[in-house]
């Protein structure tokens, strides 16, 4: 039985698309992995996203006492674009005009797993093609150096 953890941090004040760089450098990774790389990471949304994953580990630890932290893996995570209400701001223009800047508002979701993600996406495309020539390889079969002197 997989256990699974989410942590969950709406309203962030970093806009979704610089979280989701941040967001795929961790994802599919161990958790011990992800936080030392989020350590040393120079961006604005790491810390943010390393205490998510301290919060789903703690989750994780309060649902099942016994559970291995070594073992957890960072499953999915994704950043979302949250309400813009209240953070817009104009900027004047040429002519009398005024152009909308919207502050980005984020909301952030982890989810930690004692089950590896299956790999997807690149990662899956080179795997299964690698796959593909190993059993090719293997089916067919050998030249032997006569049959291919005469």
């Amino acid at each position: 039985m997989a256990i699974e953890s989410k942590a969950t941090a709406r309203f962030t004040r970093i806009g979704p698309r610089k979280a989701r760089t941040v967001l795929g450098l961790v994802r599919g990774l161990k958790v011990a992995r992800a936080l030392d790389l989020l350590t040393f990471t120079r961006k604005t949304a790491a810390p943010i996203i390393k205490k998510l994953i301290l919060s789903a580990i703690n989750n994780a630890k309060q649902a099942n006492a016994g559970i291995n932290i070594d073992e957890l893996y960072v499953t999915l995570g994704t950043a979302d674009k949250g309400p813009t209400q209240n953070m817009r701001r104009w900027r004047p223009r040429a002519m009398g005009r005024a152009t909308q800047i919207e502050k980005g508002v984020s909301h952030i979701s982890i989810t930690v797993s004692d089950k590896a993600p299956a790999p997807k996406g690149r990662v899956k495309f080179v795997a299964d093609r690698q796959a593909a020539r190993n059993a090719a390889k293997a089916s067919k079969p050998e030249k032997t150096e006569t049959a291919a002197q005469g």
